[in-house]
């Protein structure tokens, strides 16, 4: 199973994403995909992503039994602690007041 999820994204880089996966609600596709043609698709959203911010998750033999990535600025980001990714929240920036 693979899903990506795209926030921001331009046109063209959904278009390409509707290729090879099912946009089942907008902006999140999904599929079922070979190692290789998961990477040649998160490289099309890395290069296509402009301002727009991703992630990515797929199937794996792991423990956990999937694994994910992100690209883009958003608060949750990806950490590994004790060789496992979790993910940490930013803190929310405080507008400026003067």
């Amino acid at each position: 199973m693979l899903v990506i999820v795209v926030e921001n994204a331009p046109p063209r880089l959904r278009g390409r994403l509707a290729v090879w996966l099912l946009e089942v609600r907008a902006g999140v596709y999904v599929g079922k995909a070979s190692r290789r043609i998961r990477e040649m698709i998160w490289k099309q959203v890395t290069h296509g992503i402009e301002n727009g911010n991703a992630v990515i998750a797929w199937t794996t033999n792991s423990e956990r039994g999937f694994d994910f990535d992100t690209i883009g600025e958003n608060r949750r980001i990806p950490i590994e602690l004790d060789g496992v990714k979790l993910v940490s929240f930013l803190p929310i920036e405080a507008p400026l007041t003067t």
